[in-house]
């Protein structure tokens, strides 16, 4: 199970412990490596970034952003996790439960998600990196 903890990261499945917000690319990395196999990436105004396969899901993180533009304030360490169907998994449900608050999110049609959560959704640069205000700059 993955597990969303707002202004903290995200609990990986089995006993990978937890991806931190904040934490060095190498210890990101090797934790996300516990549970699958990590492939770089890249991200603009990212100095890293990885992908993880795990179970129908794919898990992106980056890290060390820099703004040009002064839009946001710039992040040392894991800046933004995100959780997302796999493409050739969409029509599946996956075995592996992503959950917030209790309610596995991929597991229900999305009214009923947020029905459920109601009011208990941390708005959300909470679930990303608590640096950006309002909003991370690629929901800006």
């Amino acid at each position: 199970m993955f597990e969303f903890l707002p202004e903290v990261g995200i609990r990986l499945p089995g006993r990978a412990g937890t991806l931190r917000l904040g934490m060095d690319e190498r210890a990101a990395q090797w934790a996300v490596a516990t549970v699958a196999d990590v492939r770089e990436g890249w991200v603009c105004g990212a100095d890293w970034a990885f992908t993880a396969q795990y179970d129908g899901l794919t898990l992106h993180a980056h890290g060390d952003t820099r703004n040009r533009n002064g839009e946001y304030e710039d992040v040392s360490g894991l800046a933004y996790i995100t959780l997302t169907r796999a493409p050739d998994a969409l029509a599946a449900t996956s075995g592996c439960p992503v959950v917030l608050h209790g309610i596995d999110l991929f597991g229900y049609p999305a009214a009923e998600v947020l029905d459920a959560l109601g009011g208990a959704l941390p708005p959300l640069p909470s679930l990303v990196a608590p640096q950006w205000g309002a909003r991370p700059p690629e929901l800006a």
